[in-house]
């Protein structure tokens, strides 16, 4: 994983040139203050991309995203549900798995269900 400035998102399909998703696993968000929060209970400073997440997002939780749409660049999703973190997470960093499995920490997932473009400080919009 890295991070990019920019990307474009393919209804029912995630982001273009990744790897192959289920639609409704279509892009996945990581909010910062979480992000903070686990890498203090493991008192480490990793990058947000170790947790393999598509957007992070500049908020203490995203909780209260699943079940609603939001809006970014010119892409809109479908918030579906909460991540939930795999083995890998282990294999990146120890403890890593166990530490994002609170309170929504691994972030939400959702479904494309308007394409487009999007940037590096783009405007999140949360409707119903």
């Amino acid at each position: 994983m890295r991070e990019i400035a920019s990307a474009r998102a393919v209804v029912d399909a995630g982001l273009a040139a990744d790897i192959e998703v289920t639609a409704n696993r279509g892009m996945t968000f990581l909010a910062s203050g979480a992000w903070r929060k686990t890498c203090e209970d493991l008192n480490v400073d990793l990058p947000w991309h170790t947790r393999r997440a598509n957007v992070l997002i500049d908020a203490e939780s995203l909780a209260d995203l699943i079940g609603r749409t939001i809006r970014f660049g010119s892409v809109a999703v479908a918030v579906r549900g909460e991540t939930r973190p795999c083995g890998l997470m282990d294999e990146l960093h120890s403890g890593l798995l166990q530490a994002l499995t609170p309170d929504v920490r691994a972030g939400v997932m959702g479904r494309v269900i308007s394409g487009g473009s999007f940037a590096i400080g783009d405007t999140v919009w949360v409707g119903d």
